[in-house]
């Protein structure tokens, strides 16, 4: 059976007199009067054919149908503030919808964020880094971080951050240590992404004729490229931003060459005809600040687990006695 939508009122009603097994209890809670509670479960009860309370001098109790009803009563109602809660932000809040690319969230802005946080605490993050460009409607970001020339139609782009290209690998690959000159870097194998500036052009501007590229593997992102580096695929061809962290660990090596300028740099944008709001103009500011420090944050080890190994499982994936 369906309830009809005049009925939602006593079956909230009817939840709160469940809860309390008392009428004049739940009518103050609902602000109501003790007659309109009774009313409203006589109601239910009309429409489902069955007793939920048993009414005797000192008040009325659960019968096993109403106790049947008031369990899925409650679960249903819980689940909807929880969801209505996610949906409004918690008073003295304000929530920034950005997007962003996945490769400068997972290498630069992410170690960053908890000091946006610790500034901005009553700001809370709705991130979207999926490949398709954001759509500045009702329903899209405030803003977004996008690698670009900085000209986009219909919308206001702040300057973050230029960019350089350089060769990085991973110091256990095979022949890098005899890497020694840019020319050397041909005889590794080459990794790229698909963005328009690549080995070619870096080859070129080091000054080093290859009339035809290696082949390559390549990866529709840069994260993707960076991880197949690290893991001894090939040399790669690295934004400055996305390799640096790989670059303080020492899971990456620049090699020899020059280090080239992007024609690409990073800018904030958001709509032209949409003033942004206080949390984001701040998240803007602090871009910019922090695109100023080049280091990424390394998070912190505490000291108990300075010295220990990795945990690894026991042999044959039997649990060690």
């Amino acid at each position: 059976m369906h309830l009809r939508p005049t009925l939602l009122p006593a079956l909230g009603v009817f939840a709160a007199a469940a809860r309390h097994q008392n009428f004049a209890h739940a009518a103050e809670e609902l602000h109501l009067t003790a007659s309109a509670v009774s009313h409203h479960v006589r109601k239910l009860e009309g429409l489902l054919g069955a007793s939920l309370f048993q009414r005797h001098a000192r008040g009325v109790t659960l019968t096993p149908e109403g106790r049947q009803l008031a369990d899925a009563a409650t679960t249903a109602l819980a689940d909807i503030d929880a969801v209505a809660s996610a949906l409004k932000p918690a008073q003295g809040t304000n929530l920034l919808r950005v997007s962003t690319l996945h490769s400068l969230a997972y290498c630069w802005l992410l170690p960053r964020l908890p000091r946006f946080c610790a500034r901005h605490p009553h700001v809370r993050l709705d991130f979207d880094s999926s490949p398709a460009l954001a759509r500045f409607d009702e329903n899209g970001p405030d803003l977004a971080i996008r690698h670009g020339a900085g000209n986009w139609p219909g919308l206001t782009a702040h300057h973050l951050m230029d960019d350089a290209l350089f060769p990085v690998a991973s110091p256990a690959l095979a022949g890098v240590e005899r890497i020694t000159r840019a020319q050397d870097i041909t005889k590794l194998p080459l990794i790229a992404d698909l963005a328009l500036q690549g080995w070619r052009d870096w080859f070129r501007e080091a000054g080093v004729r290859v009339p035809q590229l290696p082949a390559m593997h390549t990866f529709s992102d840069s994260t993707d490229v960076m991880r197949a580096a690290v893991y001894g695929l090939g040399a790669a061809l690295a934004r400055k931003h996305i390799a640096m962290p790989y670059l303080q660990r020492y899971e990456l090596v620049q090699l020899p060459g020059p280090a080239i300028k992007a024609r690409f740099a990073y800018y904030a944008v958001h709509a032209s005809h949409r003033t942004p709001s206080p949390a984001a103009r701040a998240f803007i500011q602090w871009l910019k600040d922090e695109a100023q420090d080049e280091r990424t944050p390394m998070p912190a080890v505490p000291d108990s687990l300075l010295g220990r190994g990795p945990v690894l499982p026991a042999s044959g994936g039997k649990r060690s006695r």
